[in-house]
């Protein structure tokens, strides 16, 4: 009887026909579970589901014109009471609620426990009647949410960030100065790794124009974040910085740390906390900021965040020497010079140059003793190997940025305003890698308006790199005014520096 079930069955597969989600789609495995027949059997094998499948797809749009989060708010505040007396809060409670399942925690504490779902099957969540809707939302709201931070620790916990800062000794390649200046720019990395730790955050899917319209959530899940994170890169804010110190070891731990901060996050959200004081969990939801969220890209959060600490460590380590970008004339113009074809920008029509001055070690007699510009330290592993997602381009566009966000004073706390300004405007902070603003802030000199002026030798303003150039700078070249000019030779470490005006004969000012 079974064989001959089983031939019956046979026969009739070339007209059964299945639908099966692809993986990686936008549905989640409570949407997966239904399997879809058609053919003659489609009546006796179809799985029935309940109403709640008419509400899967849902977007963003759906979770605002359905008011969820009014409906949300309501709920909790209805709820109070079971949220109190259930071990796993919030989600132990709504997961009573809407499934029947007071163990519903979505916790991330190493147990087998997990936040899936079965839309389908649950006859509490199917008998909702006109709540069904509503608690679907949430639950798929509440299963992204906590598959964000999972795909979050995971990316972070990699192995491949903290290897591919670890590989060079930092100090030695990106710095070469007579001063050994390289410990304080070494600390001071520190500052803006939290920053680039919420930008790598902001990256994993939740910036770009869909997320405009729920900007306050996704500030809340930066400054949350960034928050949790302190603490742990403070514990490194005393490590013994030596010249040639592996700078990528520090870096590398400090990425692979911060995934306790997703932990916390998660597990104080899911009991229904306020986490460091932005918001609990109806906060992080706001707007369906996750109602449709499709999961976190994990090999883009591993670039962006390490191309950007990397970018911000050679940052640094640049800005203690007298590196500098030049420019602001037409591009494809001599007539301020011509500046090194290949450490150039255009950009709007104008011209950039990435500079450095150096200067000879040891007794010079010659015209050398006063210098001459070249590449930066570690300009030729620019764009290759381990810095391949670090280019010329990248350096100038990014300083261009925060020069003209806040001059010479970009600083740490600038860099979190602009991402959070960013991210209510639902741009992307991760999406430019290295290029994003502030990730550089090389001390920029406008000198476009030297192209009509006066100067003594301006055809010598701009010049190539190698040592028998050397630029001439005998007038206010920045902007053409005082405060500007002394302003920029002071950020580019060149206070008392009288390289670029012995040619002179005259004092231009500055």
């Amino acid at each position: 009887m079974h064989s001959s079930l089983i031939l019956a069955l046979v026969a009739l597969l070339p007209q059964l026909s299945f639908s099966v989600p692809v993986v990686g789609s936008e549905l989640s495995k409570s949407q997966r579970s239904t399997t879809v027949f058609s053919g003659p059997l489609a009546k006796s094998l179809r799985r029935r589901c309940g109403p709640v499948s008419q509400y899967y797809n849902q977007k963003k749009a759906d979770w605002q014109q359905y008011g969820l989060d009014v409906w949300l708010n309501n709920w909790i505040i209805a709820h109070a009471g079971e949220i109190e007396a259930n071990s796993w809060g919030f989600a132990g409670a709504f997961g009573q609620w809407a499934l029947g399942n007071p163990d519903w925690s979505c916790r991330d504490d190493g147990s087998d426990s997990d936040c899936d779902f079965n839309a389908c099957d649950s006859r509490v969540l199917n008998h909702k009647k006109n709540e069904t809707r509503q608690a679907y939302y949430v639950l798929e709201s509440t299963n992204r949410l906590y598959a964000y931070f999972q795909g979050l620790s995971e990316a972070f916990s990699t192995a491949a960030i903290a290897t591919a800062l670890s590989k060079d000794e930092w100090a030695l390649t990106f710095y070469k100065d007579k001063d050994d200046k390289s410990v304080t720019a070494l600390k001071e990395i520190l500052n803006a790794a939290t920053t680039v730790v919420g930008i790598g955050t902001a990256f994993a899917g939740l910036a770009g124009p869909e997320a405009g319209a729920a900007a306050s959530a996704g500030n809340a899940l930066f400054g949350g974040l960034v928050g949790a994170a302190a603490p742990l890169i403070g514990d490194h804010k005393n490590d013994v910085f030596q010249k040639s110190a592996d700078l990528g070891e520090i870096l590398g731990k400090i990425v692979t740390e911060t995934m306790k901060a997703f932990t916390a996050a998660n597990n104080a959200l899911m009991h229904g906390d306020n986490f460091v004081n932005t918001g609990d969990i109806r906060t992080y939801m706001a707007q369906g900021l996750f109602v449709d969220f499709a999961g976190v890209d994990k090999n883009g959060v591993i670039d962006v965040v390490n191309n950007i600490l990397v970018g911000s460590a050679i940052n640094q380590l640049w800005r203690q020497q007298k590196v500098f970008i030049m420019g602001g004339g037409p591009c494809g113009d001599n007539t301020l010079g011509p500046g090194p074809s290949n450490a150039m920008l255009c950009r709007d029509g104008k011209a950039w140059f990435l500079y450095y001055w150096e200067e000879p070690g040891g007794l010079v007699l010659n015209s050398h003793k006063w210098g001459w510009t070249n590449p930066p330290p570690g300009f030729d592993k620019l764009g290759q190997g381990d810095y391949e997602g670090i280019k010329v381009e990248d350096v100038i566009s990014s300083s261009l940025d925060a020069y003209i966000a806040a001059g010479f004073n970009y600083n740490s706390e600038t860099a979190a305003n602009r991402v959070v300004e960013s991210i209510k405007l639902g741009l992307n902070p991760g999406a430019k890698g290295a290029g994003w603003e502030g990730t550089f802030t090389i001390p920029v000199c406008d000198i476009g308006w030297a192209m009509t002026a006066d100067v003594k030798d301006k055809g010598y303003i701009l010049q190539p790199y190698g040592k028998d150039f050397r630029p001439h700078w005998c007038g206010l070249v920045c902007k053409g005014d005082a405060q500007t000019t002394k302003d920029f030779i002071a950020a580019a470490q060149m206070n008392n520096f009288q390289s670029p005006k012995h040619m002179c004969g005259h004092d231009p000012g500055y």
